[in-house]
């Protein structure tokens, strides 16, 4: 069978919209503060998103704060319930367990066929994601987590870049967004003893020598490397503050209910995608 050149993908393109260069870069500042708050924290799960009181705090209109939260809503961060308004999405164990069991049976098997369809342009691409993600994770520095958050992106995505399928492409972006809140609840937790530089040289290694099963294997371990860091914290009461429903209090991290909290039962949850 004859191999494909490899095209490179332009998934990392940045957010531009319709309307004036100026329109998007507020659009696009506000969007990147709002994601930036809620991935860390600052606008905590299950918080309702006032327009009116936001506008203040990144200073910007009406309209391109809902422009902005409307983008977030597009990443699976926000949720809507129809004129009501917006809401921070909550985040809880069950909401990590489906995130974890989708993206190993989506990233496991890009990352398999990638392998198979490997190139010289894929190869080269990989290396320098991994040469670049490597120079901040030895070890990963809290203050230094959203550009980490950039490269580490880079890495994943470059392995199952030569996947060949857009769709798998476009809703591993999504899982990956979902799964940054976590990211950063497992990195600020004291003595967790992980080596994630470790981790991803077991994977690149093993891709960049072909070993399809080892690599889909080390990606798998990695991927449940982080619930099961959190579920280990939870055990040893390291996030109890973390473990009120989002009801009973102003903004916590995160939930252990058998369903994630939410809004009155009649909204609808944003597209994802």
């Amino acid at each position: 069978m004859v191999k494909r050149a490899y095209q490179p993908n332009n998934l990392g393109q940045s957010f531009a919209g319709a309307g004036p260069a100026s329109t998007r870069t507020l659009i696009e500042d506000a969007y990147v503060q709002l994601r930036d708050d809620v991935v860390e924290g600052r606008l905590a799960p299950g918080e309702k998103l006032r327009i009116e009181h936001l506008k203040g705090r990144y200073g910007v209109g009406s309209a391109t704060l809902r422009e902005a939260i409307t983008r977030l809503a597009s990443d699976a961060l926000v949720i809507s319930e129809g004129q009501r308004g917006f809401w921070v999405a909550p985040i809880s164990v069950t909401d990590l367990g489906d995130l974890t069991q989708m993206r190993i049976h989506i990233e496991v098997e890009a990352l398999r066929q990638s392998i198979r369809n490997a190139d010289a342009g894929w190869s080269e691409q990989v290396r320098d994601a991994y040469r670049q993600m490597t120079a901040l994770e030895q070890p990963i520095i809290p203050g230094q987590r959203k550009q980490w958050e950039q490269l580490n992106a880079r890495f994943h995505e470059a392995l199952v870049s030569g996947c060949r399928s857009v769709w798998t492409l476009r809703i591993l972006r999504v899982l990956s967004r979902q799964a940054e809140r976590y990211r950063h609840l497992a990195i600020n937790l004291p003595n967790s003893g992980r080596d994630v530089h470790g981790e991803h040289a077991l994977i690149f290694d093993a891709a960049m020598s072909g070993a399809e099963a080892r690599a889909a294997l080390a990606l798998e371990m990695h991927i449940r490397a982080t619930p099961d860091l959190i579920a280990r914290a939870l055990r040893e009461g390291h996030l109890v503050g973390a473990l009120q429903p989002l009801e009973a209090g102003p903004g916590p991290p995160l939930v252990d209910d058998a369903q994630p909290a939410s809004p009155p039962a009649t909204g609808s949850v944003a597209p994802v995608i």
